[in-house]
């Protein structure tokens, strides 16, 4: 890592930024947090600042979408988890939000309104530009320092990730630091023979990972489930059904059939596919080699056999990459396969999870404590893990090179 972190710098009497990703599932209706998975992953950064005036930058949602609010609740919900008034401001660089952060003392806690507010911070500009913005302008005046812990958003080019790193000295956090390290580990010294396990609907992000995993020889082996099999069964030219066709179709993924014939004629021997699935036939799950999959029926699911084989093949890995269920497990008819893969993976000696609705399964199914790390940031995590760098930590890096030295 080439960059500074929170051991290489003095905090005390300090008045620190904190950018932090807050950004959960949230019940419209009633702005209740349903989940505060990512909260809880950004205490021990909090507590580390414990001598320092804490200002928290955070995002919640985007303009347009429905859960796109203010962050009243997740300041009371920060309250309960850290057992410490956190002073929520509803500005974010106004003179509200300036006199509070002012008239704070060290050991404070301040959470300023949802970043997303200021129309600046929904622009995507290089760091360059970014710095130049009001809002970052305005929140540097404010601090003595910056931390960024945001993981969850870090694959962002946005004003608060790459543009304060620009302007003013910037470290990561704790959390941000530990998923480089947790994830930069599966390029590096992670135990062989390496699986990665690519399932779910992002069959573009899957097919990147795919591709870069098994060219530079990280993985030993890729298995491929969930929609994403689906996408290779066509490039196959295995006839999935009308159902599962459109699917892909409807998503936009039909572009991917090529790029998954270009991975099987180069790989074929390192892809692990289903031979059998899952479909709902009469409302009620029926088994099929997936060559006979019955043309009305959409798939949903791995077959039995599928399960036990690769369940069964991960035992034997060192490490595991997991991205992605293997069917629609939200219906319990189709979760064998998800719940079984999970399960097996948690064996392994390494184990990595990408986030996302795959975290929130291991989560449900009491597996968190067995799999080594599972990772805030389901898009950053996989931009990761295509061998891209992230824009926060280019930022990272770039405010070291700055300032930090």
């Amino acid at each position: 890592m080439n960059f500074g972190t929170l051991q290489d710098v003095n905090t005390r009497g300090k008045t620190v930024l904190l950018r932090v990703d807050f950004n959960s599932p949230i019940d419209p209706s009633s702005n209740t947090i349903l989940d505060d998975k990512r909260f809880r992953e950004h205490i021990p950064t909090i507590q580390a600042l414990e001598d320092a005036r804490v200002v928290i930058l955070a995002h919640q949602s985007r303009p347009g979408k429905k859960d796109f609010t203010t962050l009243a609740a997740h300041a009371d919900k920060l309250e309960r988890l850290l057992g410490m008034p956190v002073t929520y401001v509803d500005d974010i660089f106004g003179s509200c939000a300036k006199k509070t952060v002012r008239e704070s003392h060290p050991g404070d806690v301040v959470l300023l309104e949802n970043v997303r507010f200021a129309a600046e911070e929904n622009l995507s500009l290089k760091s360059e530009e970014g710095a130049k913005t009001h809002l970052v302008k305005k929140l540097c005046s404010m601090a003595d320092l910056f931390v960024l812990d945001a993981f969850g958003a870090a694959h962002r080019s946005q004003p608060t990730i790459t543009g304060i790193p620009y302007a003013m000295k910037t470290v990561a956090g704790l959390l941000m630091e530990k998923e480089v390290k947790m994830l930069s580990r599966v390029f590096t010294s992670a135990p062989k023979p390496v699986t990665f396990v690519l399932g779910g609907t992002k069959v573009d992000d899957s097919m990147a990972v795919a591709g870069n995993v098994l060219e530079n020889g990280t993985a030993d082996k890729v298995a491929i489930i969930g929609v994403v099999a689906n996408v290779f069964y066509l490039a196959k030219g295995i006839d999935i059904g009308e159902p599962s066709r459109n699917l892909i179709h409807s998503l936009g993924y039909d572009g991917e059939i090529e790029k998954a014939k270009a991975i099987l004629a180069k790989y074929s021997d390192r892809i692990i596919l289903p031979g059998d699935v899952a479909v709902k036939e009469n409302d009620v799950r029926k088994e099929y080699s997936v060559d006979c999959v019955p043309k009305t029926c959409p798939i949903l699911d791995m077959g039995s056999k599928s399960i036990a084989s690769i369940s069964n093949y991960l035992k034997s890995s060192g490490t595991i990459v997991m991205n992605g269920p293997a069917g629609v497990f939200e219906d319990s008819d189709f979760a064998a396969g998800t719940f079984e893969i999970l399960r097996a993976a948690a064996n392994a000696e390494f184990t990595v999870c990408g986030g996302g609705h795959t975290a929130a399964v291991i989560e449900q199914l009491g597996l968190a404590s067995e799999y080594s790390h599972l990772s805030t940031g389901g898009g950053a995590c996989i931009e990761f893990l295509t061998g891209k760098k992230l824009p926060a930590i280019d930022a990272l890096e770039k405010s070291w090179e700055k300032f930090g030295k």
